[in-house]
């Protein structure tokens, strides 16, 4: 790929998502992940780190559901057979905001483990994730055909998001 060819199309895979739904999955989930990691809060009781990633998990899922829900609901059409397969179909094409929050609940699995404390795994996974922002942000903007340095300043603009979120929660403990 020349340094001035954008990514068109869609990606590669078994089903071939289109680019856009993969960077809205991403952006989402990645920041999905960051609130809730950060909002974690133990000022009440111990720290249970597998808890809170089957929290994060579940809140993923059941938002990529709702999120491909209301998809479906928004582009049904009147006299549209098989609502329930095309409703399906959208809520598993929400799989990418799901992805987003694995590196989230495997920081947090190996706190559960005991490799690092929850809050080292949260803050790395904060780090992680803006700098997932960046990577999202950068490849929206070269996938729209804009070059390299404008496509830096997208993802940087992107990162804010993440900075944001750390941001909220030094201020938040």
């Amino acid at each position: 790929m020349s340094s001035q060819s954008p990514v068109r199309g869609t990606a590669p895979g078994p089903r071939a998502e289109p680019v856009q739904r993969l960077l809205f999955g991403g952006v989402y989930g990645t920041v999905l992940a960051s609130a809730l990691a950060a909002a974690l809060d133990h000022d009440s009781g111990p720290s249970n780190p597998g808890y809170d990633a089957l929290w994060i998990l579940v809140a993923s899922i059941a938002t990529a559901a709702a999120h491909g829900y209301a998809h479906s609901i928004a582009h049904r059409t009147v006299g549209e057979e098989k609502v329930a397969a095309g409703t399906l179909r959208s809520v598993l094409a929400e799989w990418p905001l799901v992805v987003a929050v694995v590196p989230t609940l495997a920081l947090l699995l190996g706190a559960s483990a005991g490799w690092w404390s929850e809050g080292t795994g949260i803050n790395i996974a904060l780090g992680i994730n803006s700098a997932a922002l960046f990577g999202w942000g950068l490849l929206a903007a070269r996938t729209a055909g804009q070059a390299w340095t404008s496509a830096c300043r997208v993802g940087g603009v992107d990162v804010l998001l993440g900075l944001f979120i750390v941001a909220a929660n030094i201020l938040s403990h």
